[in-house]
């Protein structure tokens, strides 16, 4: 068995854990990604207002919808920081080194073993897929973040059998409901959850004592997710948004569809991963390869054990939980495998490749007599996989020309350009770019507004759309900044001969009213 971490030990291997985890996600924050990407941008457009208007909503409208609960997290984030791209990525890093200490508190409390909780977690804070996620500012990272947190007080009640446990456990999973609308499907593990422990506590007799902390559980459940239960009676078509459009049912061959997508989304692990380089490093596997081993050697192990009858409930509950958080991927047929809808996944993947990673270790451990030796060679394998995801992340991934594209690194630049230009200078933005609706402004318009808001807490340039050219008024120096190129400059120079092209820093301009 493995036995060099003793209990004196684990508290400095913790905290040095979390000390690399806060490293991975807040190293070069205000760099890496390139740029700011309009959902995120649109987040910080939504905290700014609140934060103006002391309206702070429970689910906000734009972009298709999304749950408040993070953006007005954001919104705090800018009284304590200030605004900036810098404090909009913050919230996101905070929840991502939480759940890293969370992760190890579960995993802990589910198999007594300090070893396994420490691999986990360490694995977990190494992580290029939940590093990246911890970074972006989207609200999904929440997803692990209050799963891990649930369970643990969950599982920690029943065990126990204290009921703050269970008011905790209600509260992290009614808070889900406020995060993202993959988290909703956690539902089936929980129910999993109950079902196993009302077995087990109908075979000691203590069904009385079982209800009473189901009750609590659901009771604290339902307040906290009450007032989004409220905005959701009163508007029903806000309830699922985009997802309708994306889902397997949506086709002419559902059955069909959801072959496709589950075969994608199981081999995302060790085969093909999310080709989107937004979330990923493009179609590589989300475990490197040897991580991917251990997670495949953990996922038969758990197996075996439940056929074996060792620890059902508790390896139930892990292919549950891995179940329920690979549905909103599979239900979809939209960029898949998607390695944001299934977000929530992640903790239990890491989970599964500890114990994988356990179990080899304590197979050879008895084949070899020097044990230093072998402690060595673990260690220096742990090294390496993190060294490794961390060059992946930060000099292969971030480097690509596809990861500038896909953050839409040329409307940050828009943005800093606009605010390097004097107050005197009238400054258009022809919003000519595909996107949805908002304000009667598209939404990639929404980075180069966002970054305007953090150099002066308004937007000085007028935002039109390319129908609009018309609302340009010439009266003295004017710039006019197309978000898309195609054939605005041939407009342009048709109404506004006098003007000249300019290449900019990955944009053009349109200068007018200005001396050679």
């Amino acid at each position: 068995m493995l036995k060099f971490i003793t209990k004196n030990k684990e508290l400095l291997i913790l905290l040095l854990i979390l000390a690399i985890a806060s490293f991975f996600r807040l190293w070069q924050l205000d760099k890496i990604p390139p740029g700011l990407y309009p959902d995120v941008a649109m987040n910080g457009t939504n905290a700014f207002d609140a934060l103006k208007t002391h309206d702070f909503k429970v689910f906000y409208t734009d972009n298709n919808g999304r749950e408040g609960f993070f953006i007005n997290l954001d919104a705090l984030a800018f009284v304590v920081f200030g605004v900036s791209i810098w404090s909009l990525r913050i919230v996101s890093v905070f929840i991502g080194i939480l759940t890293v200490l969370g992760l190890y508190l579960l995993t802990k409390e589910l198999f007594k073993n300090r070893n396994l909780a420490l691999l986990s977690s360490f694995l977990l804070a190494t992580s290029f897929w939940h590093t990246h996620f911890s970074r972006l500012g989207f609200r999904a990272i929440m997803v692990p973040f209050v799963l891990v947190f649930c369970f643990y007080f969950l599982f920690k009640g029943f065990n126990t059998k204290k009921i703050y446990n269970f008011i905790l456990a209600g509260v992290f999973f009614g808070l889900g409901f406020h995060t993202y609308i993959s988290f909703r499907l956690a539902v089936l593990a929980v129910g999993v959850v109950f079902l196993c422990w009302l077995i087990i506590y109908l075979k000691n007799k203590q069904f009385k004592q079982f209800f009473a902390f189901a009750v609590l559980f659901f009771l604290f459940t339902f307040l906290v997710a009450l007032p989004i239960g409220i905005y959701f009676f009163k508007n029903p078509q806000d309830f699922i948004g985009r997802a309708t459009g994306v889902s397997v049912f949506n086709t002419t061959s559902p059955i069909k569809a959801f072959a496709k997508s589950l075969i994608l989304h199981l081999g995302m692990f060790n085969i093909l991963g999310d080709g989107n380089w937004r979330h990923n490093y493009s179609s590589s596997p989300m475990l490197p390869w040897p991580l991917g081993i251990l997670f495949l050697i953990g996922i038969f192990k758990s197996v075996y054990n439940i056929l074996k009858k060792k620890d059902v409930v508790l390896y139930l509950f892990l292919f549950s939980w891995f179940g329920a958080m690979l549905l909103p991927g599979i239900l979809t047929i939209e960029g898949i495998p998607h390695a944001l809808r299934v977000v929530g996944v992640i903790p239990v993947v890491y989970i599964f490749t500890a114990l994988g990673g356990y179990w080899l270790y304590n197979f050879i451990d008895p084949k070899i007599n020097n044990k230093k030796i072998l402690i060595t060679i673990c260690l220096l394998f742990l090294t390496i996989i993190g060294i490794s995801e961390f060059h992946k992340y930060f000099f292969n991934w971030a480097k690509r020309p596809e990861v500038k594209d896909a953050f839409t690194e040329n409307y940050a630049e828009i943005g800093n350009y606009l605010n390097s230009l004097p107050e005197s200078t009238q400054k258009y933005v022809i919003v000519n770019e595909l996107g949805y609706p908002l304000y009667g402004i598209s939404i990639p318009a929404q980075t180069p507004m966002f970054i305007e808001y953090t150099g002066f807490g308004k937007l000085r340039a007028t935002y039109l759309k390319a129908e609009e050219l018309n609302k340009i008024k010439l009266t003295g120096k004017i710039i006019i900044i197309p978000l898309y190129e195609n054939k605005i400059f041939e407009e342009l120079q048709i109404k506004f001969p006098s003007g000249i092209i300019k290449q900019m820093n990955g944009f053009k301009i349109y200068e007018v009213g200005y001396s050679e």
